[in-house]
């Protein structure tokens, strides 16, 4: 802050400050010479503590409150004198004198003794018999370089800078900041200038001789007494113009200032300010210009020392009340109001950036004088500055409070943001983040209260509710950062909902403060609540958990997917007889299961249905495509035409009776009578292998999956169930869930064992069952075959198949056995025809198929069960042929309503096989070899014979 507070008057090209104060103190001794102490018989002697003078007040630090010193500078000296000088009182030395005024101020502006004595001689010299001669008659700078030789000083080095000082002041005051206005061409100042370049080398020479110095004193005075209106003056003009004599006079007035304790102004302030007043003619200023001044030199000294005592700010702020005063008058020189206008303008634009940042600029005891020092100054500028209040806007003092309350409150908040503890950056891990966010809402939050217990007591003074804007742009700034951290995520978790709850309990403190601090305001404070974006926590946490069902849903199906696209069918191990992509799709939903009912917050019962129906659909997707398997139509032969049987050939029954039957035992592939498409029966001596194909075997797997999720659906079950408890209103409700899902995954799961079961017994069993099953006649091509190979599959099911899953695809397995059985009776095709002497041993077969279900496996009333479409068929076949047309007539005529002894209509294929269907009778007749079958056929429906 120290390097923005910057300096109302111009800067003076080739003079520092160290110029400037040695050539303020010689305008002060030469103004001062005639007061007792810079000459004079009597000077006036300030004592040391142990005197009465310490019992005086100095009125000038009574009048704008600043404190009297324990000591003055002249006991500060002479306690330093005794303690160099130990046992003084036995020595018996006097201590040495108090200091007069001269003293001090040379002290104070640090001018050596050799200095101060090379004036006192000057001074001498040139007022030779000319005591009473005025100082603004006198061109000091001149009278310097006239009256000192190089003899006088140390070495020509320092004589050289001391001249050229003198040269710069004259060119100063008398050509860049003259008080009368100067043509750039005027000979005289071009001359001069000309003489003060030539210096820079070497000295001028001052000798009586010299022709420079002649010219110099000309054209000096010649300059100085200069009048405005060409009239002759009284005074002459060589240090009155402005910026000039300001940057001297304030030079003076630092001296007022202790230079062991910065922050302190001597107690012999008023003698010293009553001697300055001596070089106001000299310098052009007036009582006006000078509390102007002063008021600046004292906000300076409080900025220039640290900001450590608010007294000098106290004092420049009752100096700015007599400058207020003084600024009413009518006739105002117009360098006063430049000059009002600079310092002012400084003093309120250093203020106000502090203020825009007061939380780390100034303390609240400051702040008490901050804000009536830049009112007051603003007052002056708007009211006796003219065209400064011209496009300013509303610049009251509320309105300024609230800018400066905002900008503040924003600067400290970002300052807490951007610390090494709370600094949010993308190499945090989200748990870092969340943490940050909790730590700074408490932080937050304490700065919204100590701003109101602090600032914003003297806020209020120009702003009521200044607590309530700061609570506001608080909240504001908070809810900025929340915003941000919200839109780069989209689920919820533990942390989150943490930084949420922190962030609702910090809004409801923040909002009480607008409340509590807008109780006397004319609308209770409803502008800065309006002006509050509420965080509105509960709608924050109730769309991140339908985010969160959706994101935790879409995490699942991508696993199903993944699935689609890369499942095979082959299972991980024996221990594991299921695809690898249920497993992954299980383990992701019990995951996304888990982790959303961790999150410590009740949660709706329509976001729990939302997120049970979401991944009921998924499981009932995964499942449908577990199922997509084709169907059991695709195995099961289609349904040969309908013929008759024609009766053997003479030769035929002749190659019979000379061929007895010696191929009874021979298994049917011997006979070169399969027609197998599947993976016929393979016979090492006695050892039988099962025919099941891969593809059945990644069927068993399938069907192994759908149960392994069912199993699974009873833990995602659980999840759900311990949810609804925590909810208020389902506390002591039973839920289940899945059911739906449960019920169709059943379904799925006997579509799959249905289309198994097919594919094993026509496909991959075609060559000892439907393929070869008594085809030519029944006693060569009995089931025994089939049987043995039935066993074997049955047995490879039962390896593959998990347990939960056999019972359902060993009964597939066994309807479709009988129905492949029931094929072979009625649909076997032209290679087979039946006698009702075969009767007997299609029975026995139809026995021994059904032992093969029953030795254990399938309880015996559930083959019963479904062998009786089977056995009805059977029993058919132990009809006469003319008792199956006799009742293949009657149950025709009842379901066609034909009446007996018309043409009876061919009956229409259900594919509901039974023993009362019209359909199913003619089927068996169709493969009756006798004459009577043959004949009824023939004449009743035109059927050809086979081939």
């Amino acid at each position: 802050m120290l390097s923005d507070l910057s300096c109302p008057f111009e800067t003076l090209d080739g003079l520092d400050s160290d110029d400037i104060q040695a050539t303020a103190y010689e305008i002060f001794f030469t103004s001062c010479r005639s007061s007792p102490g810079f000459g004079g018989r009597n000077a006036i002697q300030f004592y040391s503590s142990d005197g009465d003078n310490d019992s005086k007040t100095s009125r000038f630090k009574r009048a704008v409150g600043l404190k009297m010193l324990k000591r003055s500078v002249s006991s500060r000296r002479n306690n330093s004198n005794n303690n160099n000088n130990n046992c003084v009182g036995i020595s018996g030395r006097r201590p040495r004198r108090p200091l007069t005024s001269a003293e001090i101020m040379r002290e104070q502006m640090k001018v050596s003794e050799a200095s101060d004595n090379r004036l006192r001689k000057t001074l001498m010299r040139t007022l030779v018999g000319q005591m009473g001669r005025r100082a603004e008659t006198i061109i000091l700078p001149l009278e310097l370089i006239r009256h000192l030789k190089p003899s006088d000083f140390d070495d020509s080095n320092e004589y050289h800078m001391w001249q050229k000082r003198q040269l710069k002041v004259l060119e100063a005051g008398l050509i860049v900041h003259p008080i009368n206005p100067l043509d750039r061409t005027n000979n005289l100042a071009m001359c001069l200038k000309d003489i003060i370049y030539s210096s820079h080398e070497k000295p001028i020479d001052i000798g009586k001789a010299s022709e420079t110095m002649r010219t110099l004193c000309n054209c000096a005075v010649s300059l100085a007494w200069r009048s405005a209106d060409g009239s002759p003056a009284d005074v002459c003009h060589w240090a009155d113009g402005f910026p000039f004599n300001v940057n001297l006079y304030a030079s003076l007035l630092c001296s007022v200032f202790d230079l062991k304790e910065q922050t302190c102004v001597l107690d012999e302030v008023d003698e010293l300010l009553e001697l300055m007043k001596k070089t106001w003619t000299t310098l052009g200023f007036n009582k006006p210009m000078h509390d102007l001044c002063f008021a600046w030199v004292v906000f300076q000294q409080y900025v220039m020392t640290g900001q450590v005592e608010s007294d000098l700010l106290s004092a420049s702020l009752t100096m700015l009340t007599e400058v207020a005063n003084e600024s009413k008058k009518v006739d105002k020189d117009h360098v006063y109001v430049k000059m009002l206008s600079s310092v002012l303008t400084s003093m309120t634009m250093w203020c106000e950036k502090g203020l825009m940042d007061y939380h780390g600029c100034f303390t609240v005891e400051a702040m008490e004088h901050i804000l009536p020092l830049v009112f007051s100054a603003t007052r002056i500028l708007e009211e006796d500055v003219p065209g400064y209040a011209i496009d300013r806007g509303d610049a009251s003092a509320g309105n300024k409070v609230d800018q400066y309350t905002r900008s503040s409150l924003r600067n400290a908040f970002s300052k807490m943001v951007e610390n090494g503890i709370h600094v949010i950056s993308r190499k945090m891990s989200f748990q870092q983040v969340c943490e940050t966010l909790v730590r700074l809402a408490q932080e937050t939050e304490e700065l919204a209260v100590k701003e109101k217990k602090s600032f914003s007591m003297v806020l209020k003074k120009w702003h009521p509710i200044s607590a309530g804007v700061a609570a506001a742009t608080l909240h504001s700034c908070y809810g900025a950062l929340l915003k941000e951290f919200l839109t780069c995520n989209s689920d919820i978790t533990n942390e989150m909902l943490t930084v949420l709850q922190r962030a609702d309990k910090l809004e409801k403190v923040l909002v009480n403060i607008v409340v509590e601090d807008s109780v006397e305001c004319e609308d209770g404070g409803k502008a800065v609540v309006r002006e509050m974006v509420l965080y509105d926590v509960d709608s924050i946490i109730v769309k991140f958990l339908g985010q969160s069902v959706s994101g935790r849903l879409k995490r699942i199906k991508v696993v199903l997917h993944r699935a689609k696209e890369t499942e095979t069918w082959n299972p991980k191990s024996k221990t594991e007889p299921y695809s690898q992509s249920a497993v992954e799709l299980m383990k992701q939903a019990r995951e996304v299961v888990v982790s959303f009912f961790d999150i410590p917050i009740a949660i709706a019962e329509n976001l729990v249905r939302e997120f049970t129906d979401g991944i009921e659909e998924i499981l009932r997707d995964y499942a449908a495509f577990v199922g997509s398997c084709g169907s059991k139509q695709n195995y099961i032969p289609t349904l040969p035409p309908l013929t008759r049987c024609s009766r053997d050939s003479r030769l035929i029954k002749l190659w019979k009776k000379a061929t007895p039957c010696t191929v009874a035992s021979l298994a049917p592939y011997h006979l070169g009578l399969g027609l197998g498409l599947g993976v016929g029966l393979e016979e090492d001596g006695n050892n039988t292998r099962p025919s099941t194909s891969r593809g059945t075997q990644r069927l068993y797997i399938r069907l192994n999956t759908l149960h392994y999720i069912i199993s699974q659906l009873t833990l995602l079950d659980k999840c759900f169930s311990h949810s609804f408890k925590n909810l208020p209103s389902h506390k002591n409700q039973r839920h289940a869930h899945f059911e739906y899902t449960r019920s169709a995954i059943l379904g799925i799961a006997q579509h799959v064992s249905e289309v198994a079961a097919y594919r094993l017994i026509f496909l991959d069993s075609n060559s000892v069952m439907y393929g070869s099953l008594y085809e030519g006649n029944v006693v060569n091509a009995r089931i025994s075959p089939a049987l043995r190979v039935l066993k074997q599959n049955l047995t490879l099911l039962c390896a593959i198949v998990t347990e939960r899953a056999q019972a359902l695809a060993v009964k597939e397995v066994m309807r479709a056995s009988f129905e492949a059985f029931l094929m072979v009776l009625i649909a076997g095709g032209s290679a087979r025809c039946f006698t009702r002497a075969d009767h007997e041993m299609i029975e026995e077969d139809m026995k021994h198929l059904k032992r093969v279900f029953g030795e254990g496996v399938m309880a015996g009333d559930v083959v019963e069960k479904e062998a009786e479409t089977v056995e009805g068929v059977v029993n058919l076949m132990g009809k006469t042929t003319e008792q199956l047309v006799d009742d293949f007539t009657k149950l025709t005529c009842e379901t066609s309503g034909v009446a007996m002894g018309q043409t009876l209509p061919m009956p229409p294929t259900t594919g509901k096989w039974s023993s009362s269907d019209p359909n199913t009778i003619l089927r068996v007749l169709c493969h009756r070899k006798d004459r009577v079958a043959n004949s009824f056929l023939k004449t009743t429906f035109h059927l050809a014979k086979r081939a």
